[in-house]
């Protein structure tokens, strides 16, 4: 898989002179700019469009919760997977509210559905395991849900994908992976995740330090993965990989999510170029994770529940950015007086 970066110098040229030519201020709408031009350069066109927006969101369960590291059962992955199938959790709510497709994943959740509508069965295993035991997955395993991944990503129509997520037990391995590819402490990757208390984020951390001192070895992103990660986690680091591929926008919500794509960019940091970070989360290390790929994000409103949620909420801006340099007048087509020398 190789992934192209954007830049284009006679195409940014072009979008550079379509956005400073509106009725506005030079600079004016700020953030919007930036990325209208991205998307532009991504779409490889002045004339850029977001089609059939689609949230993709990967399930699957952790065998580390068997340490204590969460503060729910690991039920509650299914659970909240039969949730998202009856349509009341709030990645749900947005999503309908942004006419946004949303397909739910069963990468390896440690629970039978059955064929169910809404549900895409791409069950590899029921969960990885005990990764502060042993390694979380074979690398055979960690290859098949890179592949399946991919394969999701390439039957998607729309040219904008948005990433969600839902395992009890997955911000751990997102520390981990944080750690591992970053040097960033494990104290400083450590959060709360789901409700722990302040003695609950120490043990955490504590199980993350022992397991990453049994894997040391584990250094090129594809061991770290295989050592730590979860298969929603490495399902969806395939699916960012192809969806860049195929010059999608990638959309980014919280920390685990942002793992998957740490993933990825060390394996192909172009990949950064197709990205827009959707919102910094609340949870411990999320900053410090963009920080390490140069990201901003759009938003910063304290979610930490993952879903895709920021996704949906940071969509309506990305429309924004398209819809301005479609619709909004130019000095001249306005008639307006452009700026005095």
């Amino acid at each position: 898989m190789s992934i192209s970066p954007i830049y284009n110098e006679a195409l940014a040229a072009q979008l550079d002179r379509a956005i400073n030519n509106k009725t506005k201020p030079l600079g004016s709408l700020g953030v919007l700019e930036a990325l209208a031009k991205q998307i532009g350069l991504i779409q490889n066109t002045r004339d850029i469009a977001i089609n059939k927006p689609a949230i993709l969101v990967f399930a699957a369960d952790h065998g580390v919760v068997a340490e204590g590291i969460s503060a729910y059962p690991q039920d509650v992955t299914w659970q909240m997977v039969e949730n998202f199938l009856a349509g009341g959790a709030a990645i749900n709510v947005f999503a309908a509210q942004n006419n946004c497709t949303l397909r739910v994943i069963d990468a390896g959740v440690n629970h039978d559905f059955g064929p169910r509508d809404g549900l895409t069965d791409r069950k590899l295993a029921h969960g990885t395991r005990n990764f502060a035991q042993e390694p979380a997955m074979s690398r055979d395993l960690c290859d098949t849900a890179l592949a399946a991944g991919a394969a999701l990503a390439a039957e998607l129509e729309g040219n904008l994908v948005g990433f969600g997520e839902m395992g009890i037990g997955n911000t751990t391995a997102a520390a981990a992976l944080m750690h591992k590819l970053t040097g960033i402490p494990v104290s400083q990757c450590v959060g709360a995740g789901t409700g722990l208390s302040a003695e609950g984020i120490l043990h955490k951390q504590r199980v993350i330090e022992a397991a990453v001192a049994r894997h040391a070895s584990a250094a090129e992103p594809l061991d770290v993965l295989t050592a730590f990660g979860g298969l929603e986690i490495a399902m969806m680091a395939g699916a960012m990989l192809k969806a860049a591929e195929l010059r999608k926008v990638l959309l980014i919500d919280g920390f685990i999510v942002t793992s998957a794509l740490l993933v990825a960019a060390r394996m192909q940091p172009a990949i950064l170029d197709y990205c827009v970070f959707a919102h910094c989360s609340n949870e411990n290390g999320h900053q410090q994770m963009l920080s390490a790929l140069g990201a901003k994000s759009l938003l910063n409103l304290g979610l930490r529940l993952g879903e895709g949620t920021g996704c949906a909420l940071a969509l309506p801006l990305l429309h924004a950015a398209a819809n301005f340099l479609n619709q909004m007048a130019t000095f001249e087509s306005a008639q307006v007086s452009e700026k005095s020398e």
